[in-house]
């Protein structure tokens, strides 16, 4: 038998584990409904953008302030502070196991916004979003591999759910999803320090904390 830490596992070893297949060139308005930021939001986006920056220009942002500074109040000013979104954060994921590899996946999850008033079973909520951070130095696509991991349990009870991977700078979205395979799209890039997509950022955040997917079962 096999066991894997989460936190370890390559995305090319979960491809091949938990066979998930990849899709590019993704287009957000393919699966969220979009609507213009109000100026007050915007204003508040720059303010979290100067925030941001205060840390950058002073060195290296670990990965525990990429998430205070940038994340949490992006998080806050898109809707996931109120209901019905519940933030669960640092908790377990169920154990994997893949039965003709005879292997485990063990790991924990950063934060995953959960929809309360949407059941996906018996006391089980819908999984809006996944998130894994980094440090300012760690590419975006560096906890792909993460974010596919937690999505694998989540995906026994939905049909899809976002994936989110950030070092406060850079947010790197992809939708996961099961079909006829598991696949996980990639987005695209969008960054808190360029106007535009920052806006997209905003745009994006909010209208995934009122998603659903088609077919919840």
């Amino acid at each position: 038998m096999v066991t894997f830490r989460a936190r370890e596992i390559t995305l090319e070893e979960v491809e091949n584990l938990l066979v998930f297949i990849p899709i590019y060139d993704g287009n957000f308005k393919d699966f969220l409904t979009l609507n213009p930021l109000t100026e007050v939001e915007w204003q508040q986006l720059q303010q979290i953008r100067n925030d941001f920056l205060v840390f950058l220009h002073r060195g290296k942002v670990s990965e525990g302030q990429a998430r205070v500074i940038s994340l949490n109040p992006l998080l806050k000013l898109a809707g996931y502070h109120q209901a019905p979104i519940e933030l669960q954060v640092e908790e377990d994921i169920q154990q994997i196991y893949i039965e003709d590899k005879d292997t485990h996946i063990r790991g924990r999850f950063d934060i995953v916004a959960v929809n309360r008033h949407i059941e996906t079973s018996k006391q089980t909520f819908l999984w809006v979003l996944i998130v894994e951070s980094k440090n300012i130095a760690a590419s975006e696509f560096a906890g792909i591999a993460q974010i596919l991991t937690y999505a694998y349990t989540s995906l026994e009870k939905q049909s899809a759910v976002w994936g989110l991977v950030t070092n406060g700078a850079t947010y790197q979205f992809f939708y996961v999803a099961k079909g006829e395979s598991l696949s996980y799209q990639y987005m695209p890039s969008l960054s808190l320090l360029e106007n535009e997509r920052a806006l997209q950022l905003l745009t994006v955040l909010k209208a995934i904390r009122d998603w659903f997917p088609e077919n919840k079962d």
